[in-house]
């Protein structure tokens, strides 16, 4: 059971990374605890959607760039790639920059010299470390990331509100209100996690003898499908619990001191200071470095692999760089050009926050063709996806788009 889980823990832990902290804590700060209701929300959605693009890559054999250019026309995959890539070469650039700025907290120097090291060690891991050896220890750092559970048992918390603030959604049509309700959808229900996923289960078919793509092995889909159900679930929980306490965590300290905005790493490492004290800034450290190392090579594997199976490559973290050379160019490419965007001096909390927003405007596009993919016998077979995963499915891509689009009518106000 524990291998069995492992992908979807990690596939949370990424989730739940830097731009996540520093989306979680910015909105905690700035409405206090009038977002909570969004982990609500958000849970069965990620979760279904996760679900979904895990059932395409199981059920077929290949990832979702694949089955685009299998089945669908090519400016339709160009255009998904386009906008694949960009939100994840601004994320990975952001996390990268996070963690060196993060680290600044606790060894003098500058920020982009740690940067650099953090986005060279990231790549040097990847080109080296099989990731499943890479992740099993790294995964351990995320663990970091429960002091913002402790934190919620340290400090008052009003519980009624907070109880009445979680289960009624309180909208505010206002320009800060809806880019605040987009990068945390954006942070939560996550592009790159969609090609992640679906690939990550075109894997477990390539390295694991005797197991078969669906559609030509339909005797395996009651427990392949089961585990899927169950894995994503509990990973996507994982990532919940912990958004839900860093969003109530930052509400209850940062918040109620009249501190509303976010700008710095150390400002946001004040909300765990009341179960860490001085050592705030080592946890926080901890869970901004560990799980940015966890989500980089996923950021830039996720795009070698779109871009990989769109062009029929061979694609696998699970290959060494010279029996995938172009998979591992594009891995490359990938995340020297976010480290390079660091030298634009873009301040690393800012860009981690507009990193959550750029997803989840490019979120709701993405799943509006992954839903059309699944429920489409000619990708999907007999296995199309069940009716209450095509209801969940839609109205997550509803939602994101109704967001959406109040951000950007919002924006011309």
């Amino acid at each position: 059971m524990a291998r069995q889980l492992a992908p979807g823990v990690v596939t949370g832990a990424s989730d739940d990374d830097p731009s996540g902290i520093a989306t979680y804590s910015q909105v905690g700060a700035q409405f206090g605890y009038g977002l909570l209701w969004t982990m609500l929300l958000s849970y069965p959605l990620m979760a279904a959607i996760q679900e979904i693009c895990a059932r395409i890559g199981r059920v077929t054999g290949g990832g979702l760039a694949a089955n685009l250019r299998k089945s669908y026309p090519q400016p339709l995959l160009y255009a998904v790639l386009i906008l694949m890539s960009a939100a994840n070469v601004f994320n990975l650039g952001a996390d990268i920059g996070a963690m060196g700025a993060s680290l600044q907290l606790l060894i003098p120097g500058k920020t982009i010299v740690f940067t650099t090291i953090f986005g060279l060690a990231s790549l040097l891991a990847v080109l080296f470390i099989p990731y499943s050896t890479y992740a099993k220890y790294l995964k351990w750092l995320t663990l970091s990331l429960f002091a913002y559970v402790g934190v919620v048992f340290m400090v008052h918390v009003p519980w009624k509100t907070v109880t009445s603030a979680t289960l009624i959604p309180r909208m505010h049509l206002t320009r800060p209100f809806l880019m605040a309700l987009i990068a945390v959808l954006g942070t939560t229900i996550i592009p790159y996690l969609f090609f992640w996923q679906a690939s990550q289960e075109v894997e477990e078919v390539k390295t694991n003898r005797g197991e078969k793509a669906l559609k030509r092995a339909p005797q395996q889909a009651p427990g392949q499908l089961d585990r899927i159900h169950v894995d994503t679930y509990v990973g996507m929980a994982f990532s919940n619990i912990v958004a839900y306490c860093i969003i109530l965590t930052a509400a209850s300290t940062l918040h109620v001191r009249g501190i509303t905005d976010v700008s710095t790493c150390a400002q946001a490492a004040a909300a765990l200071e009341p179960i860490a004290g001085r050592f705030a800034s080592v946890l926080f450290v901890c869970g901004i470095v560990g799980t940015g190392l966890l989500a980089a090579p996923v950021l830039a594997a996720s795009l070698a692999y779109g871009i990989g199976e769109a062009f029929h490559w061979k694609v696998s973290l699970e290959r060494t760089p010279k029996q995938a050379v172009r998979f591992y160019a594009a891995i490359c490419a990938a995340t020297i050009t976010a480290l390079l965007l660091n030298f634009l001096r873009i301040d690393p909390v800012k860009a981690l926050f507009w990193a959550a927003v750029l997803n989840g405007l490019v979120a709701a596009p993405l799943m509006a063709v992954i839903m059309t993919m699944a429920s489409s016998p000619k990708v999907m077979g007999k296995f199309v996806i069940p009716v209450y995963l095509r209801w969940v499915g839609w109205l997550a891509t509803g939602v994101m788009t109704c967001v959406c689009l109040g951000v950007l009518i919002a924006w011309k106000w």
